[in-house]
């Protein structure tokens, strides 16, 4: 029996990712999965960066290439390993060892599809298995219904004799409810040596790295368990009803982190907020919103209620209601919606407006600047102090190329403008009612475009006989004829 490593014994973790997940029903492979703001593999692996270990092995096969991007992308370094056509975990682990070379320590064994393990109890595990002088040590879980788990099978003494899976199970083991949460941390000269001896004598023909606990425990070797404090942080998802499941509780985690740390969240249940957002104290979030991804949302601010931030960045104090933006920058003092829609490219300054059934994007709106309601804005530039009347549209598509529009400061547009990119407004400015504005507006200009109001009597009847408006007009003509002819008797 070889001695077993110190507590200051180097470490490396293997995450296992290579399988297709069938029962996901999906094209995509289930560790892509995306809870949270991060794929299921995702959370494993920034789980497993947070151990500061010496090396992580990521082992990959279904989809081999779209998963090796995303697990370089979401941790660069990452050793990717490719599983070979022999199947099974304990296959897997041996083919990850070899990466390892001639590494000498601790291997923290995780499951790519397991997302919700905290790095807590991943050291707690380490710190007993290293206290132990455990050749294995294992995380398990206790279930009301262990259906599809392996179970822990326990010696007359309480230790751990050896894992059987479901399909290898005998009716008494299958009424075992303690089950491997399939986390482990192995001594990894007697991993190496042990799953020399694994074969595929079972009902799925696989090399279950299960089967190195009962090698180990024959060999004379101590096997630690560690049971999880969380039964369901340690649950895998296999298919979408736990795919929602583990979203679910992710979430609720989430929420009431961001509680402790001074956020109001009025519903939890209709809030979801990604684990790569950030919110500041004081911040208010009410019923039906989703803080998702890379937002950052400053201390005062109020989301909500029915709101959807992407990438997003809000201001301090700024006010964001029934609105849909995504990589979008609201200002300080700032207020949004209702019924806004803020696309990629969208910056409203400090104490900025943007207002009812407004769309934005590519554009900058200046500090006090005001876009109320009912308007288009796309690949603008507004200064500051700039108010635009109820549906101003910046035309910035002449079917060939998007152009932009430049309104200075203080300008003040009437109600219905059009601005015919490009085109530029000058400083001070101002526009009438039903304007379409065609060319550049020097600064402290009026621009108007009028035509004659033209009136063609009778067009009603004579275009549409017998229908309700010619009706209408004929009731209306013949009153006003009589009341003419009224007021010439009394004259």
């Amino acid at each position: 029996m070889t001695q077993h490593p110190s507590s200051d014994a180097p470490l490396a973790v293997i995450v296992l990712a290579a399988g297709q997940g069938t029962r996901m029903k999906s094209a995509l492979p289930k560790v892509l999965h995306r809870i949270g703001g991060r794929t299921l593999v995702g959370h494993v692996l920034a789980t497993a960066a947070a151990l500061e270990p010496d090396a992580v092995v990521t082992v990959v096969r279904h989809e081999r290439d779209l998963v090796a991007r995303a697990v370089e992308d979401d941790l660069p370094g990452v050793r990717i390993v490719d599983q070979d056509e022999v199947p099974g975990t304990g296959r897997a682990v041996e083919l990850a060892l070899g990466a390892l070379e001639d590494f000498d320590g601790d291997v923290l064994v995780l499951s790519g599809d397991v997302p919700l393990l905290q790095a807590q109890t991943l050291r707690s595990i380490l710190d007993a298995h290293r206290a132990g002088a455990a050749s294995a040590t294992l995380l398990t879980a206790v279930l009301d219904d262990a259906t599809g788990y392996g179970r822990v099978l326990r010696a007359a003494d309480g230790s751990v004799s050896r894992i059987v899976e479901q399909k290898d199970a005998s009716a008494e083991e299958a009424a075992v409810t303690e089950i491997n949460a399939g986390v482990y941390v192995f001594a990894a000269a007697r991993l190496r040596s042990e799953l020399a001896r694994v074969g595929t004598a079972n009902a799925q023909g696989e090399k279950y790295l299960t089967d190195v606990v009962a090698l180990l425990r024959t060999a004379g070797d101590a096997v630690a368990a560690v049971a999880a404090p969380d039964a369901d942080s340690a649950l895998g998802v296999n298919d979408r009803v736990q795919l929602s499941d583990a979203a679910r509780l992710l979430n609720a985690r989430v929420v009431r982190h961001w509680q402790r740390e001074g956020v109001s969240i009025l519903d939890p249940a209709t809030t979801w907020i990604d684990v790569t957002a950030t919110l500041a104290p004081d911040v208010t979030v009410l019923p039906g919103s989703h803080i998702l991804r890379a937002t950052v949302v400053e201390e005062g601010a109020t989301i909500g209620p029915d709101t959807s931030l992407v990438d997003c960045e809000v201001g301090a104090n700024a006010t964001v209601t029934r609105t849909d933006a995504t990589l979008a920058v609201i200002g300080a003092n700032a207020t949004v919606g209702p019924f806004a829609y803020l696309r990629p490219g969208t910056e409203l300054g400090e104490g900025g407006k943007i207002g009812t059934f407004v769309e934005t994007k590519n554009s900058t709106i200046g500090a006090r600047s005001k876009v109320p309601h009912l308007s288009y804005i796309g690949d603008t530039t507004i200064g500051r102090g700039v108010n635009l009347g109820a549906g101003a549209i910046t035309a910035n598509y002449d079917d060939v190329t998007k152009h932009r529009t430049e309104i200075g400061d203080e300008v003040h547009s009437g109600s219905h403008n059009v601005f015919v990119a490009p085109v530029r407004i000058g400083d001070g400015a101002k526009t009438g009612a039903g304007a379409v504005i065609r060319k550049d507006v020097p600064p402290g200009a009026l621009a108007l475009s009028v035509a004659p109001q033209r009136n063609i009597d009778g067009w009603v009847e004579k275009n549409r006989p017998g229908t309700g408006a010619a009706q209408a007009a004929a009731t209306a003509r013949s009153a006003q004829k009589a009341d003419d002819g009224s007021q010439e008797q009394n004259g």
